[in-house]
């Protein structure tokens, strides 16, 4: 085994002796990659194929133990250091260039509590997954709008679904979770343990740790009744004005959501998604309505924020812009929030958008990578009109990278009393911010990060500082 170049958390690279890799290799049950390894290509690929980066060694950890380790050895020889859930990830966190990727999407075990009417997942696992299993036995919980979405990342943020309007979002039926802190300790948060962690854990995203395995709360949920309500473009701001009038008094059973987007023909519709929990004799399944519209492997850019409502103008400005979308598997989503989700008190947990009424996504999807500057163009351009109807608030998960999206934005996704409770947070867990490629809350004493650890397996090739670039090449 070759020695390893890697990069740090100060942003210089050194050369990890190939001893410390092998005693990393040892102690890992599910092993690591390294450049050239076989399966490494698939293993650094994500879904967001505009993503293209390359870490200097992959841990494929098969439990709470191997992420342990791998936090331990982050730690100990000073690496940059992301996490990889068993999601999308489409702001492209989850993959480092250069460092220490800690991929927990092998992490598959769901164990169902028939009694309890509960749930213990693993933070690999996908909804699609996660509902194969709990459905065994009529039960789900609140999980995402495409099956293809990982239950780690979707929760930490928050959470919508289908379900939402019934049972609240992802992070409200956590019962608990298991963490591995910065310092290496495997820590149970709940209602009674580590409340504050909990409490940060519920919308904070992956500032505070990783989170290993998820405990939810399970509902009886039979089949259900889904589909789609189609209107041409030129009706859409009609429908829309019914749309906002009937959701304010609709039932919680009723989940919905707006998209503009292509139809199979060809052409720029208005789509009603529509999902029903009620008492009926015959449904569809729906976690899967959605797959596809998101398939794997295509170019992504998303940016969104809450609106203030839907007035006609917002609409009109919408309608205007995706006429004129570059690319056809584009789309635009106006998410409604409801029932459930604002009846949960706004300090009960880190999300902090509980008495919105609607959420705008705007997500920009393309196939050649050559078109990335129009498409990534018109996504800025249409979220820069919307601006004016915007209430100034974020939802974490739809949040990019910081390079791209800024600090701010992180602290809109709170507001400031939460924002200095979460920094108060993060001082506590992770004082070093060694879980920094996210959404990244910075602790209040950090610098830029802790200076380099060196190790007694550590050989430095090249002792000239180098600059390290965390972006896309």
């Amino acid at each position: 085994m070759a020695n390893t170049e890697i990069a740090t958390m100060t942003g210089r690279q050194i050369v990890l002796n190939s001893d410390v890799i092998e005693q990393f290799h040892s102690g890992l049950r599910g092993g690591h990659l390294l450049r050239g390894d076989d399966g490494y290509e698939a293993a650094r690929k994500i879904y967001n194929a505009m993503i293209d980066r390359r870490p200097a060694i992959i841990a494929r950890c098969a439990g709470a133990a191997d992420v342990i380790a791998a936090v331990n050895f982050a730690r100990n020889n000073g690496l940059l250091v992301s996490v990889r859930g068993g999601g999308h990830n489409v702001s492209g966190n989850a993959v480092c260039d250069g460092g220490l990727m800690i991929d927990l999407s092998p992490m598959k075990s769901v164990r169902v509590d028939l009694q309890g009417k509960a749930v213990h997942a693993e933070a690999g696992v996908t909804w699609g997954e996660f509902d194969r299993e709990t459905q065994a036995f009529g039960l789900a919980t609140t999980g995402g709008l495409v099956s293809t979405t990982g239950i780690a990342g979707l929760t930490l943020g928050g959470g919508l679904g289908w379900l939402m309007g019934n049972y609240g979002l992802a992070c409200d039926n956590l019962i608990s979770v298991d963490v591995v802190t910065a310092d290496g300790r495997l820590l149970t948060a709940s209602k009674s343990r580590n409340e504050d962690l909990f409490w940060g854990l519920r919308g904070g995203g992956g500032n505070f740790g990783i989170a290993t395995s998820f405990e939810f709360q399970l509902h009886p949920v039979r089949p259900m009744l889904g589909g789609i309500l189609i209107h041409r473009l030129d009706k859409a701001a009609e429908a829309i004005k019914f749309y906002d009038e009937f959701t304010r008094t609709s039932p919680d059973e009723l989940g919905t959501f707006v998209g503009f987007v292509t139809s199979p023909e060809g052409e720029r519709v208005m789509a009603i998604f529509v999902s029903y929990n009620g008492a009926i004799e015959e449904g569809e399944r729906i976690q899967r309505m959605m797959d596809d519209g998101f398939p794997a492997g295509r170019q992504n850019y998303w940016k969104s924020n809450f609106l203030k409502g839907l007035d006609t103008q917002a609409i009109n400005v919408i309608i205007d812009h995706v006429a004129k979308a570059p690319s056809p598997h584009s789309a635009v989503a106006i998410e409604q929030f409801s029932g459930a989700v604002n009846r949960v008190s706004i300090n009960d947990t880190a999300f902090n958008h509980r008495g919105a009424r609607y959420n705008l996504l705007i997500v920009g999807i393309w196939t050649d990578a050559a078109a990335k500057a129009d498409n990534v163009r018109w996504v800025r351009e249409l979220w820069d009109a919307m601006a004016p109807y915007s209430s100034g608030g974020v939802y974490v998960n739809y949040l990019g990278q910081e390079a791209d999206e800024g600090a701010e934005r992180v602290k809109s996704a709170y507001g400031p009393e939460k924002y200095a409770r979460l920094v108060a947070l993060k001082q506590k867990y992770d004082p070093t911010n060694l879980f920094r490629l996210n959404q990244n809350i910075k602790p209040s004493a950090a610098k830029g990060g802790p200076a380099e650890a060196r190790t007694k397996y550590e050989t430095v090739i090249n002792p000239t500082p180098r600059l390290y670039s965390a972006g896309p090449r």
